[in-house]
């Protein structure tokens, strides 16, 4: 099984993709008043979110970025990402996008000039119309941003083409811009931990289960491109310790010696030196304390102008379905409701959706209804119902036959009318604000 991040079919079968790539499952409760999507499973997966929770919890420094790649106007699919990203913003993450000119150009054929059109066009004023907010929030164009191109070249030195292609399937015919895609993309999440932009810190990245292969190869570009690998150990004479290991051969004891100063800075006084093994060993640390070892020895790093970066987290969301069912796409204006809709279209889209209705209403009345196979009820979860006792109550309606298709729809057709209404109106207050949240380099 692979994940194509540019395939127009992708699997929706989670529990297997979560089995067979190792991603592990979501639990929301390991942050404070975690959001409705979190709390209704629609974020499912996870790699590497205990950092950002941890961070979270303790009011400590965090990031979350994402990126778009503009392929038509912005629709309820993509506002699902933007959901996560302000949600996370509120907690007091510092926001980063990327719009994604140069993979739109090398795989799907879009000029630089039509991307950035489309950016500016259908999703940044809509951003900002969700709720993003300009202050710690940035959003730059691939082709514009020097430093994740000289990134993507640097850290490209610790891939070879035979990975390329077990994670990506890329063959023969692949052409080299496509090929190098994924690199600037790995260039994209981690340049937010360079000094210049804030050092390192936990990331977290909210993409679809599509996105997966981007995520697993960023993580092992972060973690090859480190100084010191820190894992619990089992050492001869101290037993089960934390070991700090040093993966270069190059001023060894020097590294070993500026760890030691760090991690006693943090508290840590029980340490233990073995040169000859490259090692630092914690007789007091566990798998616990790998979290706060680890950004204390990125952040040397930094200062000694290697690469600290601390892996990125992901979280990995549900696709929403198409209003017809199947998959939800740009190119398909009757499966999503875009934002550009009026509310009255937005409306009409809403009642010719499809339903797990039955076939009589007599039927529904005494079997209820299937909302789990109904894009309305869908729509309620991810978009239009944000309170848990109508969600419920609604579910409920439908399943016990007391509520038919038509009343639903009706109530659908309204809550999707004000949500436009009410989007539109912010898009128009607020647009103004794009020129504030762009940077050019």
């Amino acid at each position: 099984m692979r994940i194509d991040p540019w395939a127009s079919q992708q699997s929706t079968d989670y529990a297997r993709l979560r089995n067979e790539f190792g991603i592990q499952a979501f639990d929301p409760e390991t942050v404070p008043e975690p959001s409705a999507l979190m709390q209704r499973g629609v974020i499912f997966g996870q790699r590497g979110f205990d950092l950002v929770a941890r961070a979270i919890r303790r009011g400590e420094p965090f990031g979350v970025l994402t990126g778009l790649m503009p392929s038509g106007p912005m629709h309820l699919g993509h506002k699902l990402v933007m959901d996560q990203v302000i949600w996370y913003q509120r907690l007091g993450a510092d926001v980063t996008i990327t719009v994604a000119d140069v993979e739109a150009w090398a795989t799907r054929n879009m000029s630089l000039e039509k991307a950035r059109e489309y950016a500016e066009r259908y999703y940044l004023p809509y951003y900002l119309a969700l709720g993003l907010e300009p202050k710690g929030a940035q959003i730059y164009f691939q082709s514009k941003r020097a430093s994740v191109k000289d990134l993507s070249w640097k850290l490209g030195r610790k891939v070879n083409w035979s990975t390329m292609e077990a994670i990506y399937g890329f063959g023969g015919t692949t052409n080299m811009a496509h090929a190098v895609a994924p690199l600037v993309q790995v260039g994209d999440i981690l340049h937010v931990q360079l000094p210049e932009n804030g050092g390192p810190r936990p990331v977290v990245v909210p993409v679809g289960v599509d996105q997966d292969p981007h995520i697993r190869l960023t993580r092992d570009l972060a973690q090859a491109n480190r100084t010191f690998n820190v894992q619990p150990h089992k050492d001869d004479k101290l037993g089960d310790v934390l070991g700090v290991f040093v993966k270069t051969d190059e001023k060894v004891e020097a590294w070993l010696a500026a760890a030691k100063a760090a991690l006693e800075k943090i508290g840590y006084s029980d340490l233990k030196l073995n040169a000859p093994y490259k090692a630092l060993y914690i007789p007091s640390g566990s798998a616990a304390d790998v979290p706060a070892v680890d950004e204390a020895l990125a952040q040397l790093e930094m200062r000694k102008g290697a690469f600290g970066f601390l892996p990125p987290a992901a979280t990995y969301h549900r696709f929403m379905q198409g209003l017809q069912g199947g998959k939800m796409s740009s190119s398909k204006p009757e499966s999503h409701i875009s934002l550009e809709d009026s509310p009255d279209e937005a409306a009409k889209k809403m009642g010719a959706a499809m339903t797990g209705g039955r076939e009589t209403a007599e039927e529904q009345r005494r079997l209820g209804g299937r909302a789990e196979e109904c894009m309305v009820y869908e729509t309620y979860v991810y978009h239009l119902v944000p309170e848990q006792k109508e969600l419920a109550k609604l579910y409920e309606d439908c399943k016990s036959g007391r509520m038919l298709c038509g009343e639903c729809k009706g109530i659908a057709k309204e809550k999707i009318r004000a949500f436009m209404k009410d989007v539109h109106e912010k898009k128009a207050a607020r647009e103004h604000l794009v020129k504030e949240i762009v940077r050019e380099a």
